[in-house]
């Protein structure tokens, strides 16, 4: 293969972002009188659901009916949520995952494109890249595709086939970099090779169907990664 883009996923890929995510959750929930408390184990589970506001659908499945919110409910309660992390990583409390930030640096200088294909949407890829390199996501990555720009979330392909016609660029010259199960479905989907560091929510999941799985991106080089 003759490398010529890194497209990566956010959430627990570039950073251990989930308990972020979830103390912004609980925190709203806790501002709006729910009653909802999401516990890690809670979290386990509905991170195998792409999407905070769908993750919040699945949760109150099991509630009564009349209490139960409407869409229009969950979307702005998920509003509020985001400018809570937004907050959170404001305060400068997330780190890149090992390898993360070496590997971006080296594929710069090796000329290739560097990309993000991720669920969460472009306010949080915003915050993420303000907190962990103190500049706009357009200065880091060359594409984002986001999940508020496509119509169907990983595990559908299409965040994927999104930031490839972006970067006009061929899925086999391209890898992708996951950490979830939905992940590794969607880039799979959009016929990416794709390598996974699973994260501290993803580590029970089967990865069987990428073509590298490994702890941390840390020591990982671009030759490796060229006979995928």
């Amino acid at each position: 293969m003759k490398l010529k883009a890194l497209i990566f996923d956010v959430d627990g890929t570039l950073a251990e972002t989930e308990e972020a995510h979830r103390a912004a959750f609980n925190t709203i929930f806790a501002q709006a009188g729910l009653g909802w408390k999401w516990s890690m184990d809670d979290y386990h589970e509905l991170l195998k659901i792409s999407g905070g506001k769908e993750r919040m659908r699945a949760f109150q499945e099991s509630l009564p009916q009349d209490e139960r919110l409407g869409d229009a409910e969950i979307a702005a309660l998920h509003k509020e949520k985001t400018a809570i992390y937004g907050e959170i990583l404001a305060r400068g409390e997330l780190e890149l995952r090992p390898g993360v930030d070496a590997l971006i640096k080296a594929g710069r200088k090796a000329g290739l494109r560097i990309a993000v294909a991720t669920t969460t949407n472009t306010p949080n890829v915003e915050a993420l890249t303000q907190c962990c390199w103190r500049r706009p996501a357009s200065q880091v990555f060359d594409v984002v595709a986001a999940g508020d720009q496509v119509s169907a979330k990983k595990p559908a392909p299409d965040v994927f086939n999104l930031a490839l016609e972006r970067l006009e660029l061929a899925p086999d010259v391209c890898v992708a970099f996951e950490d979830s199960l939905n992940g590794v479905r969607s880039a799979r989907g959009a016929n990416l090779p794709v390598v996974v560091t699973p994260s501290i929510y993803t580590d029970r999941q089967d990865f069987s169907a990428a073509q590298l799985v490994r702890p941390t991106l840390e020591g990982l080089s671009l030759s490796a990664l060229a006979v995928l």
